[in-house]
């Protein structure tokens, strides 16, 4: 690096080496940090008056990301997530300069003073199994494209997939038998961070699976769109969508829900829980590195808290008997004795 004052290299080293070859973060969160510094950096070079080009790291000043992330919520109606995620960008920047130039440690500390913003716990919100079915029910099963729309609503529910992992799934990454009821079957599914987990598909899913694939390479893509390309995640939110729309007709409750495939992710997982499925089994099925990520989910379970609550319910008071002084038959039956 020719000059460690200005920013631009530190910029594109932390995308293309840090986070790339060191951190072997998703193209999806490296895609994250690369647009919340597009964001950053006009914004700093405006304030700074000067060519983005020729930034100083000590430009990206505490003061300067304060009127930053005040600019992303009140000007672009970002909220406090994005917000947060846009720092936690700048914060992890900050950390890497820190770590390779000494003598920019005392900027990496005022910049990652910065807080984040306390936000409201979201509230998991996920289908009654009436509603689960009534979706996967929506799809026309007389057409090719109702068939596909199907299996690939049947695999979100059954593997509880992120709508990025089922578009990435090819055929070689299935394991189906030859008979569907009788031998396990399973996906291998890349999560996060490029790991990855198996999880086990039902003989339903392997049947409608296997139509889907059948006579095809395995080096393809399971699902496909209408041009025969691979389905992407905007494509699976969109058929999701599409199902649901349908399945409202017969199921008033699904339209106050805006069901997305991450809540059929939690749906997956909520069924899994009341099914009587251990809570760390299901931490591996959704590929969570926390345990803690998955117990969100027997806190929101309101059957399961329904249940508990009955079990620890304080019975009614009992009638009150005769006192056994008042008790005449026993007295003179004992006196007889």
């Amino acid at each position: 690096m020719r000059d460690a004052s200005l920013l631009g290299p530190w910029v594109r080293r932390f995308l293309m080496e840090h986070l790339v070859s060191e951190r072997n973060l998703a193209p999806n969160t490296q895609r994250s940090y690369r647009d919340a510094f597009q964001l950053l950096l006009p914004a700093v070079a405006r304030r700074a008056r000067k060519p983005i080009d020729r930034l100083a790291v000590t430009d990206v000043s505490a003061d300067r990301v304060r009127q930053f992330l005040m600019e992303l919520e009140e000007k672009r109606g970002c909220g406090i997530a994005t917000r947060n995620q846009r720092l936690a960008a700048i914060h992890a920047l900050a950390r890497f300069i820190g770590l390779h130039a000494p003598e920019l440690v005392a900027w990496c500390g005022q910049v990652r003073t910065v807080p984040l913003k306390k936000a409201p716990q979201a509230l998991v919100t996920y289908l009654e199994k009436p509603e689960m079915d009534a979706v996967l029910a929506a799809p026309n099963p007389t057409t090719a494209q109702g068939r596909r729309d199907h299996a690939l609503l049947l695999f979100l529910y059954n593997a509880g997939t992120r709508a990025d992992e089922t578009a990435q799934v090819r055929i070689g990454d299935l394991t189906l038998p030859l008979v569907p009821d009788r031998d396990l079957a399973s996906v291998l599914i890349r999560g996060k961070g490029n790991k990855s987990r198996r999880c086990p598909l039902w003989a339903e899913t392997v049947r409608e699976l296997a139509l889907l694939v059948e006579g095809r390479d395995p080096s393809e893509h399971v699902f496909l769109n209408r041009c025969g390309r691979p389905i992407t995640r905007f494509g699976i939110y969109a058929l999701v969508k599409r199902s649901v729309a349908r399945a409202e007709k017969e199921v008033p409750s699904l339209a106050a829900k805006g069901v997305c495939p991450h809540m059929i992710r939690h749906t997956t997982a909520t069924h899994l829980l009341r099914a009587g499925v251990d809570i760390n089994t299901i931490r591996a099925w959704l590929g969570h590195v926390s345990l803690a990520t998955t117990n969100v989910y027997a806190e929101v379970d309101l059957e399961m808290k329904a249940k508990a609550l009955a079990n620890c319910e304080v019975a009614g008071k009992k009638k009150k008997g005769t006192p056994w002084k008042e008790d005449k038959g026993v007295m003179e039956f004992l006196r007889s004795l």
